[in-house]
């Protein structure tokens, strides 16, 4: 959708005056930025280029809100301004929520999705770049020093793997919070037919929802606003991360093995990307009678399963392993949506060693689970 004004065009440079007069820009830096960078201004919340405020205008929250609501829908705006024959905003929306259009990356050897309507710019950042500001990584962007955190850490995938030359950033905004995210690697832009979060998981944090790539394979799409919020609070409670330059070496994989099995794409990828992320190596099936061929011919330390499959479900699948002399005393967890105390007694009584609802499900409640029933990954 296009919005075109009978204006004369937007007059950059009373804009750069406006800019600087705010203190938002140096003159030197407001001088140097370009007619794109200057038209980004527009949308700041209470920025106006008018020397007196009414009660119908001059109050600068109008472009903003317009970019909130857009971006709410994972949308984006763009204006461009010619002097002399006008103004001219673009609006593009999603014709259904459920395609997004996001930018595909590598993290921690797994594919995450941003949406593009979060991503203010991507860029290959020389480490020389980066400055060292009470103890906290920043570098300049645009005239600012914003703060650059690794995606590994926030997500909890484990230590942050050095990156050798320029490191691949994503600069995601929220309401005017910019921080520079490094990614492992940029995949490439891509649309993606959304699969959502069943709400009887909860939140899950970080996340929004799941989607299938073009061959099949799974991805998890960024709740970029929750990861924000998780940048605020891993900044405030301890440490960050470094990047280093040097490459290093990489151990064989030791951890014990776990076997998902569970019927919905999203829990069981959501399961494995937290449970791989803590050292333990784990495999998924789809269903119970994959899961029963999985743990016939491979060896496992521990099954964790959903009840309501096709095929087989979870409680048969529990009852054919206690029957198997080779399999009785393996463990089994049980993640279920069922909170009734029938059904958990149900599942105790096929022989599951644990069972754990999906609707207090937490990255902790089911890691604190594992090592309750075989311990730490490397133990």
């Amino acid at each position: 959708m296009i919005v075109s004004d009978d204006g004369h065009g937007i007059d950059l440079e009373a804009l750069r005056k406006s800019i600087v007069k705010k203190k938002l820009a140096a003159v030197e830096v407001a001088a140097k930025l370009n007619e794109a960078e200057l038209l980004e201004f527009l949308f700041l919340p209470s920025f106006t280029m008018k020397e007196a405020v009414t009660e119908i205008s001059g109050r600068g929250v109008g472009l903003d809100a317009v970019r909130h609501m857009v971006k709410e829908v994972r949308g984006t705006v763009r204006i461009f301004s010619t002097p002399g024959q006008g103004t001219r905003f673009q609006l593009q929306l999603p014709l259904t929520l459920s395609i997004a259009r996001t930018l595909l990356v590598d993290i921690g050897g797994e594919p995450y999705a941003f949406p593009l309507a979060y991503i203010t710019r991507t860029l290959k950042l020389p480490k020389t770049k980066i400055e060292l500001l009470e103890g906290r990584q920043h570098f300049n962007f645009d005239g600012e020093q914003i703060g650059l955190v690794t995606a590994r850490q926030i997500l909890g995938l484990g230590e942050t793997r050095p990156v050798p030359g320029e490191l691949p950033v994503i600069v995601v905004e929220n309401r005017h919070d910019y921080y520079g995210v490094v990614v492992d690697r940029f995949l490439g832009e891509r649309e993606l037919v959304v699969h959502p979060l069943d709400p009887r998981l909860g939140k899950i944090q970080d996340i929004s929802a799941g989607a299938l790539m073009e061959d099949g394979a799974p991805a998890l799409i960024v709740d970029v606003e929750d990861l924000i919020h998780s940048i605020g609070q891993l900044i405030s409670s301890g440490p960050l991360h470094k990047v280093s330059g040097q490459e290093a070496p990489r151990t064989a994989k030791k951890g014990k093995r776990i076997l998902i099995v569970d019927d919905s794409l999203t829990v069981r990828e959501l399961e494995r990307k937290i449970l791989d992320s803590r050292g333990y190596e784990v495999e998924v099936a789809v269903n119970g009678m994959d899961g029963w061929n999985a743990v016939r011919t491979g060896h496992f330390d521990l099954i964790i399963s959903d009840v309501d499959m096709p095929r087989m479900d979870g409680i048969e699948l529990v009852t054919l392993m206690k029957k198997d002399a080779s399999l009785k005393s393996m463990p089994v967890m049980i993640v279920s949506y069922k909170d009734r105390e029938e059904d958990r007694q149900r599942g105790l009584e096929a022989g599951a060693d644990y069972y754990l609802t999906k609707g207090s499900f937490h990255d902790e409640t089911l890691v604190n689970a594992v090592r309750d029933l075989i311990g730490e990954a490397d133990a």
